[in-house]
């Protein structure tokens, strides 16, 4: 075999009885997952905000960032619920580059996964500690969901592995939102087939146990863009786009139709000061038709402290090393123009 087994790593069991969330943010967090359910299900018509760094870097910078979203929400509570993006693991299309917290908590440094499980782990546990939000997180591996399934509010499934079956299955045992992003290739039903397997019971080998889920029915769709067969980056966020989707999702028997749109990706075609005009045409859109405003639950951004990007090492404090982000004052002055809109 080519594999070096380097140490065998904690359970998610042990993890979380040595680093537990305490009882009274376990209550905090049940009133979080309550709002935040309740615009997926309609019963609140508040938009939702899942906003943050393309990845989280650095604890301090990144706990920085969500301390200044407290204030803001604050002033938005009665129309958006904010939740901070606190992404610990990196999608890379070929493999290489900064695979994110989990592989490298010093980006600077060989990758250490016991070192990333205990700071991704501490990182979400000191937002909420400090700062009352709960935080959405991808799900690149669904093995390691586990290891912070009790202090999350919002997942994510990328545009590679929409199509996984074990990313399927995971997200059926979720009982909070999960958002499937549309394939790079843009395949809508490959989308919609995803949430009708989240959206139902499996029995299945997961992290050597046989398990079985009774389905996730807030699982649901974010439309990021996607890129055709000439490397060109195609946008799905206008109105008849939300359209086309409404419609496929209405030949299924899917529960609590939704969307969340990413502003990002191949929407802006990595253009992110695009992010601004994208969020504003969706909520006109959205604004056009009840139908629309019953069925865009919210938006996706990349912002953090500093705009755009930097490579690694250049060591500027609160800028993205990964894809570039709107920057804090852009960040703060969109918040509130949405808040005007919706």
């Amino acid at each position: 075999m080519s594999f070096e087994f380097i140490r065998q790593l904690p359970s998610p069991q042990e993890i979380k009885e040595q680093y537990p969330v305490p009882k009274h943010l376990v209550e905090l967090k049940e009133k979080r997952d309550a709002l935040i359910k309740s615009v997926f299900t309609g019963e609140s018509d508040k938009f939702i905000l899942i906003i943050g760094p393309c990845s989280a870097d650095n604890e301090d910078s990144v706990l920085d960032y969500v301390s200044r979203l407290v204030k803001v929400q604050e002033k938005v509570a009665d129309r958006i619920v904010i939740i901070p993006r606190i992404y610990t693991n990196k999608p890379r299309t070929t493999g290489q580059g900064y695979k994110g917290m989990l592989h490298q908590p010093d980006p600077s440094k060989k990758p250490d996964m016991l070192a990333g499980i205990l700071t991704i782990r501490d990182l979400h546990l000191r937002a909420i500690k400090e700062t009352g939000f709960t935080c959405a997180d991808e799900m690149l591996y669904p093995d390691n969901y586990t290891y912070l399934s009790d202090v999350l509010s919002y997942v994510a499934v990328g545009a590679r592995s929409v199509e996984n079956q074990q990313h399927r299955l995971v997200t059926s045992g979720m009982d909070i939102p999960c958002g499937m992003k549309n394939p790079t290739a843009g395949n809508l039903n490959v989308m919609l087939n995803s949430i009708i397997a989240a959206q139902s019971s499996h029995t299945f080998l997961y992290r050597g146990w046989e398990a079985s889920t009774s389905g996730n029915p807030l699982a649901h769709c974010i439309l990021r863009g996607y890129v055709n067969k000439h490397e060109q980056s195609i946008p799905n966020y206008h109105y008849e786009d939300l359209k086309l989707l409404l419609d496929l999702y209405g030949e299924k028997d899917l529960q609590f139709p939704a969307v969340i749109v990413d502003t990002n990706h191949s929407n802006s075609n990595k253009q992110y000061m695009e992010q601004i005009r994208i969020a504003k045409d969706v909520i006109h859109s959205r604004n056009h038709s009840d139908d629309l405003k019953k069925f865009v639950k919210g938006l996706m951004i990349e912002s953090y402290i500093e705009p755009g990007a930097q490579k690694i090492g250049e060591g500027i404090y609160g800028k993205s090393i990964t894809d570039p982000c709107l920057g804090w004052a852009d960040t703060e002055n969109l918040i509130y123009s949405i808040a005007d809109l919706v």
